[in-house]
This record gives structure tokens, sequence and C-alpha cells, in this order.
């Protein structure tokens, strides 16, 4: 039986972050207008950067490792919020165990098929409810949803949880990603209101 894991964000007394408002299903947002159909025959994942062992696998090949049923609040930074969405996936935890991080690895820029980008520091992917999704509510994830691989991070507002995910980049310094680079917080907990540095 598949382990099934209820992320802490659910459990939490201030379980609503300040500033956000409940509703019923995630709002779909792109860098780009239309979103292509990627050529899974070519597909690979990657962990590379400060790891002593480079990962990459197949689309195929991800599916086939041990995958966890997570069932977690969802945050945009948009100010919305989506009660226990249910993915399922890889947790990223594994990975970097299996890729084994170099001492002095401190981030991560993970890196999408459309050219997005997502950077934050490498514990939140240590965390146990941190996964790689390839499915969303039992199914495989819809191509909008991020469709072959979705990072999900329940503790950070969602620009963070990265779509058609291809690698994750383990690196010493920190990187600004897509949005960090157009002034969004390097961390962005919800909690704490971490939508742009500087406040």
């Amino acid at each position: 039986m598949k382990k099934r894991i209820v992320s802490k964000n659910v459990m939490r007394s201030d379980r609503l972050p300040p500033g956000q408002k409940w509703i019923k299903a995630p709002v779909v947002y792109d860098i780009v207008d239309e979103v292509p159909d990627w050529d899974m025959s070519s597909y690979r994942f990657r962990v590379w950067g400060e790891v002593k062992k480079p990962l990459e696998f197949s689309y195929e090949e991800l599916l086939s490792l041990e995958s966890v049923e997570l069932v977690a609040d969802f945050h945009c930074v948009t100010r919305w919020s989506v009660r226990e969405v249910v993915w399922e996936g890889v947790q990223t935890r594994y990975l970097l165990e299996l890729a084994g991080l170099k001492e002095g690895a401190r981030f991560v820029l993970v890196h999408c098929l459309e050219g997005y980008t997502a950077s934050m520091p490498v514990e939140f992917l240590l965390e146990e409810d941190s996964i790689l999704a390839y499915k969303m509510f039992g199914k495989t994830l819809p191509k909008r949803h991020g469709y072959p691989l979705r990072l999900v991070v329940p503790s950070l507002y969602a620009w963070k949880s990265a779509k058609y995910v291809w690698g994750i980049e383990v690196l010493r310094e920190y990187v600004p990603g897509f949005w960090e680079l157009r002034g969004y917080h390097p961390v962005g907990d919800p909690w704490r209101e971490e939508r742009f540095w500087g406040g």
C-alpha cells in the first residue's frame, strides 16, 4: 500500500496563512501563452550540481521509483488557497539522498521545460512533504497543472511548486529563479507573508 502523507500545513492551527482566502480549485498561471506538447520519448529528469552522484531518469523510470500520496493545502502568492489537494509522486528527499549532497550544498534551482525556474534553500526539498508529483487527485497530472512533473513544496508559496520540471540543480550559492529575479522573495513562507523581497 502506498504511503500516505498529510502535510504539516494541513495540521496547523493557523492553517490559512495571513492575507489568504479559500477557493475551490487552483487557478492556472503560466509564463507562456501556449504550453507545447512535450516529446516524452526524449524527456529526461536530472539532478546535478553539488551532488556526489548525478541522476538521470526517463519519465517511465521515475514512475517506477517508490512513490507516496500527499495531501496538502496549496497557497498562491496572489492570495488564494485551496484545501487538501491530493498529489502522488516521488519524495524529493529520496532523490537528493540517492544523489548524495556534497558539503556546502545550500540551494536548489529547479528547471522547467518552458523556461521557468524557481529557487529555494535545499532544506525545503528535504522535508517529508515535498515531492515531484506526476498525479493529481488520482489521475495523471493535467497538462496545465504541470505534466510531466510538478514540484510540490507545501510549506512555501505555490510559485516555488514549479510545473513542467525537468531538473534540479543543487548549488552552493543562491541563484534567483524567474520570479525571484522580478522581486519575489528568495524563500516564500506563506505564514510569514514572504511575498516580495524587502517586504
